[in-house]
């Protein structure tokens, strides 16, 4: 199995854990700010049916700026956008499940700032994914993540979507 590779914001390419070492350096520069460590995953999809997802993990410095690094994915084909939507948060989850658990190994030897951490959602009241937000946001709580919907989900609508 291949290595989950993200890109930074110029490019340079990181496996996972890599990416936690990047996100952790980052926190300890200033240990007064509080951080949000998000995950949000946006689709394209194409005339074929066919889709390209990208997935943005986001170090947010509450209040001042932050870090991103993203991964593109293509998954064959998709005939509704509910399974598009819904396969956009499986992947958020996963990645969520690898990054929290590479930051349990390293966070116990050196201590970081204070954190908390979000899913970004894709879907918003306005447009075609107002009646999947019930859904979607069920998904999210289930797996006992915080959950942000549009227009408060930036990661998934913003920085995913850049890449898409």
């Amino acid at each position: 199995m291949s290595p989950l590779l993200f890109r930074s914001s110029i490019g340079v390419e990181f496996d996972i854990s890599s990416v936690v070492r990047e996100i952790l350096r980052y926190m300890r520069e200033d240990t007064r700010k509080e951080y949000k460590i998000i995950i949000g995953t946006d689709s394209m999809g194409f005339h074929n049916k066919m889709a390209d997802f990208v997935t943005a993990i986001v170090v947010h410095r509450v209040g001042n700026g932050g870090r991103y690094f993203w991964r593109r994915t293509e998954l064959g084909k998709f005939y509704t956008l509910r399974d598009r939507i819904i396969r956009e948060v499986l992947l958020s989850l996963e990645i969520a499940e690898t990054l929290l658990k590479e930051i349990e190994k390293t966070e116990h030897t050196f201590p970081i700032p204070k954190w908390t951490f979000e899913i970004h959602a894709d879907v918003g009241v306005n447009g075609p994914t107002n009646v999947l937000i019930q859904e979607i946001v069920g998904m999210i709580r289930a797996s006992n993540y915080e959950v942000k919907t549009k227009p408060e989900s930036f990661a998934a609508s913003h920085v995913a979507d850049m890449y898409t």
